[in-house]
């Protein structure tokens, strides 16, 4: 089989695997997704068994993986019928295939530079946004207690953030600027999320802050590895992220709920 094919092939049966989610109730949903991220893992794996050295086996499976989990769980938070799901399985299998791809180039531009890794970096952020976005608002939905929350939030904004930076450099050893990045931005997240755990503001606004917050930072990173992160672009991000910023602030209901 081509590459291509496998990734056709790859995608068919993860996206086939996330409708069978829909067939089940209770705990048994979890164990299936859980089954379902470990098929993730192990297909992409397979896919690229010949191109990966290193620390790729972290970088290039981490996503694919979590981006399965993160829309598996998602899909529990949806209202039970087929005429909603569906659409959400098909643009699941559209996301797959395109990170696939994306990973690909990965690999290939890690032995020799090709036009598409531009292209490549712009998919890969977009779906790792889609990721977070999805991932941090399942798990806020859970209603942890803050510590909890504020934990698992901030190892997912760490493995995201490592291979989204990662991707701008391309080496089989993660170099000590990347991990030194990676641990700032995410003791800065989980600043912010355990801030806002105490915060009586909804859960849909709360993943729109936290998932600005990680495009500003993870974005300025990014720049930052490669050297081109200029006054202009630093100033964008923060001015994103401050308007969101004053929407949550302003939308979040300040009353005591009793006495």
């Amino acid at each position: 089989m081509t590459k291509r094919q496998q990734f056709v092939l790859a995608t068919i049966l993860l996206t086939a695997g996330l409708l069978l989610t829909q067939l089940m109730t209770g705990a048994s949903r979890y164990f299936l997704v859980g089954f379902l991220s470990v098929a993730a893992v192990c297909s992409t794996a397979l896919v690229f068994r010949q191109e990966l050295h290193g620390m790729e086996w972290l970088t290039i499976l981490s996503l694919p993986t979590l981006f399965t989990a993160a829309v598996a769980l998602f899909y529990f938070l949806l209202p039970v019928r087929w005429l909603t799901r569906l659409p959400v399985a098909f643009l699941y299998g559209i996301g797959i295939y395109a990170l696939l791809l994306t990973e690909n180039i990965y690999t290939v531009a890690a032995d020799r530079t090709i036009a598409l890794l531009r292209a490549a970096h712009s998919v890969g952020f977009l779906l790792t946004l889609l990721t977070y976005f999805l991932l941090v608002q399942t798990t806020l939905a859970f209603r942890f207690l803050a510590p909890v929350q504020t934990s698992v939030i901030g190892i997912l904004s760490f493995i995201l953030a490592l291979q989204s930076v990662w991707s701008m450099e391309l080496t089989t050893v993660i170099s000590r600027r990347v991990w030194h990045v990676c641990i700032a931005v995410t003791v800065f997240l989980t600043q912010i999320i355990w801030i806002f755990s105490f915060i009586p503001t909804k859960t849909i606004l709360l993943a729109l802050l936290f998932t600005t917050a990680f495009y500003s930072t993870v974005g300025a990173s990014q720049q930052y590895v490669i050297e081109k992160l200029y006054k202009k672009t630093l100033v964008e991000f923060f001015i994103v992220s401050a308007i969101v910023f004053i929407i949550t602030l302003a939308a979040t209901s300040w009353r005591a709920t009793g006495v």
